[in-house]
């Protein structure tokens, strides 16, 4: 079962993706903040992490790059899921090591299909 991470501080959307990604099969973990990420991700090594980037401590871009700089986790997918929807905000969301960025609001059929899809590419 591949786990994943969710981590955003709006909490109806951490519940709409809890139930969203159990639906499909993940075992899902939740962080309300980037400092809580860090330390789910240092022990429970997911395979993918659904990152908001505008957190409290330590924002989406610092997580990303945590977990890009870890050859641990280099197989880890790491997908951002934000409100910023400039082009520079996308373009540092990819340079930072994202695989796929996602725009709030989101679709969740179009999301559950593209994170379905990144596993497929492994």
């Amino acid at each position: 079962m591949k786990k994943i991470l969710l981590v955003d501080d709006e909490p109806n959307i951490l519940l709409s993706l809890e139930f969203l990604m159990k639906k499909q099969g993940y075992q899902v973990f939740i962080a309300r903040d980037g400092k809580e990420a860090l330390h789910i991700i240092n022990h429970e090594k997911p395979d993918a992490v659904i990152l908001d980037i505008m957190m409290p401590e330590v924002d989406g871009y610092e997580v990303c790059k945590f977990i890009k700089d870890i050859p641990t986790l280099h197989e880890t997918k790491v997908i951002f899921l934000s409100a910023r929807s400039k082009e520079s905000e996308i373009e540092k969301g990819y340079a930072v090591g994202a695989d796929l960025y996602i725009t709030k609001p989101f679709s969740t059929k179009n999301l559950t299909r593209q994170v379905n899809d990144l596993f497929q590419e492994v």
